[in-house]
């Protein structure tokens, strides 16, 4: 139960950080009829930033701006979405997910023409950290595409290939002189939170404080069908604790009723002696008590050494195309912990309780005879 937990968590905890950490909890934006990755812009400058920033939930509101375009190199060509960020930008996140190389460094004044890479588009262009490539952005008939040149200053991987397939990161500036806007003016905000599990009432909130044109959305309405496959994890940790639980509790009970079986005469000779029927049942329920103890010992020192080892050592690899994580992840909570021993131990000591009282049927005559 504790690896069921710590390994299902785990995963839904890690898919979540990637896709808050690349878009935001909660994105702002103009409404748009399609599903366009291009937005009319919006002043940077608006009095609702401010605002949001002193919701005690939001940690940081930090705009951004999205470009699709045709990257080339060797003769190749891939359709690719140029995600433009300033100097204002969290790159905690995309640090991490940095596998080669370095997230370059966005200044106010000077345009910047390094940009990082996903190690799926630079596999399937051939690209190398440090290589220059030619990126052509479509502009409408009889006008010829826009190039720009950049320099591949990283590579990143997040594992989920509704990034890592199209998405590259630069400066936001190149999208600004693209779309012939001046420094005022991005394609939207993402707002970072400290709490994912109230998303849905802060986007309600942030939505009411936004002018009427703009559209407040959330990580799980725009990732819906990610989300939907995340939650069949919780249904997969509840199967897995019932049947635990179940197999646990009947193989205890059939442990006393052998016991008491066993120590019929023992019953008899004790009721013989003037013992009442509660203790001699208590008798068998201390026993049965200390067995349950310590099979959850035993159980917990595996559980817990087992999330220690694949959290430090990582040897339990998986499937990144089909889990979007390249190894088995742990998110070990006390609080699940404690409510898995807790939960356990009363569940096996209320149901021990009913073949307990199979001792108030015994009689000692027949009981002492009992062979």
């Amino acid at each position: 139960m504790i690896i069921s937990v710590a390994t299902g968590t785990g995963l839904q905890q890690r898919i979540k950080d990637k896709i808050i950490g690349f878009t935001g909890h909660i994105k702002i934006a103009r409404y748009i009829s399609n599903d366009s990755y291009e937005t009319p812009p919006i002043s940077i400058e608006q009095p609702f930033v401010s605002e949001l920033l002193n919701l005690n939930y939001v940690i940081a509101v930090q705009p951004y701006a999205t470009k699709a375009g045709i990257l080339k190199a060797n003769d190749d060509f891939e359709g690719v979405v140029l995600k433009g960020i300033d100097n204002s930008y969290h790159l905690d996140f995309l640090n991490d997910i940095t596998l080669s190389g370095k997230v370059p460094t966005f200044k106010k004044s000077e345009r910047n023409d390094s940009i990082i890479i996903s190690k799926q588009i630079a596999d399937n262009l051939k690209l190398n950290l440090f290589d220059r490539v030619e990126m052509y952005f479509l502009r409408e008939a009889p006008n010829p595409p826009r190039l720009r040149k950049f320099y591949i200053s990283g590579i990143f991987e997040t594992g989920l290939e509704e990034f890592d397939k199209i998405f590259l990161v630069g400066d936001i500036k190149h999208i600004q002189i693209l779309n012939k806007w001046d420094s005022t003016f991005v394609g939207g905000f993402e707002v970072l939170t400290n709490n994912f599990d109230n998303i849905e009432e802060e986007t309600e909130i942030i939505r009411s404080e936004i002018p009427f044109d703009l559209d407040a959305s959330h990580a799980k309405s725009n990732f819906e069908r990610i989300f939907q496959w995340l939650a069949l994890f919780d249904i997969n940790i509840y199967l897995i604790i019932g049947i635990m639980i179940a197999v646990a509790t009947l193989n205890m009970v059939s442990v006393l009723l052998i016991m008491i079986l066993e120590r019929t005469q023992m019953i008899g000779v004790l009721k013989s002696l003037g013992a009442d029927n509660k203790n001699i049942r208590n008798i068998f329920l201390i026993q049965a008590t200390y067995l349950v103890s310590r099979g959850l010992l035993i159980g917990n020192v595996i559980g817990l050494l087992f999330c220690y080892l694949q959290s430090t050592f990582k040897f339990i690899k998986l499937d990144q195309a089909t889990y979007h994580v390249s190894e088995v992840p742990i998110h070990f909570s006390w609080t699940y912990w404690i409510l898995l021993n807790v939960g356990t131990i009363i569940i096996s000591y209320a149901l021990l309780i009913i073949p307990s009282y199979l001792v108030a049927r015994i009689q000692p005559v027949k009981a002492i005879k009992f062979d």
